[in-house]
């Protein structure tokens, strides 16, 4: 392209030199050279913090997730369990958290770091479920501000109490069998 000499305007008009072309394409090149390595060098861990925040919380509710679904579970065995040995009922809960990974972030510790305890008294069973997780460390932080945490990591817990005899069932289950017999 050359300018071309008029009134107080520039005007430009379009050569077909192949010299000025490739100067100008290597002019334009050298200018930006390396702008997508820094882009790249930014937008990557960037994106990457970004997906592992996402996806930290999403482990964690899974784990709460499967930790509710097993003591629900587990007050429904509990109440149709009469000989009174809720062990068989402990290793029923522990067969349902095999469903969470032992990965830190699903749960750290194995299946000796669950703690479930088991009660019934009366008409109502109550379980509660006890693991722990080891978030990511910028996560991990925040969690541990905000909850509770110990020496094995963030303590996550869940308890259910159930009433699993309604009031009007009278009787007990020996009472049923005699009359039903």
């Amino acid at each position: 392209m050359r300018r071309s000499p008029g009134q107080g305007r520039i005007r430009w008009r379009v050569t077909s030199s192949r010299s000025f072309r490739t100067f100008f394409s290597i002019e334009l090149a050298k200018s930006t050279s390396g702008q997508a390595t820094i882009e790249a060098a930014v937008l990557l861990p960037t994106l990457m913090l970004v997906i592992a925040l996402l996806v930290q919380p999403v482990c964690i509710i899974y784990t709460r997730t499967a930790m509710r679904s097993a003591a629900a579970e587990a007050a429904r065995a509990i109440a149709t369990d009469y000989d009174g040995d809720l062990s068989d009922c402990r290793s029923y809960v522990l067969r349902r958290l095999e469903a969470v990974p032992d990965v830190p972030l699903f749960h750290s510790g194995g299946t000796s770091d669950w703690s479930i305890s088991l009660s019934r008294s009366g008409r109502g069973v109550s379980v509660e479920v006890v693991g722990h997780v080891r978030p990511l460390p910028l996560l991990g932080v925040a969690l541990a501000a905000f909850s509770e945490s110990d020496g094995k990591g963030i303590v996550l817990r869940e308890s259910l109490r159930e009433e699993v005899r309604p009031s009007w069932i009278r009787g007990t289950y020996g009472d049923w069998q005699r009359l039903w017999a």
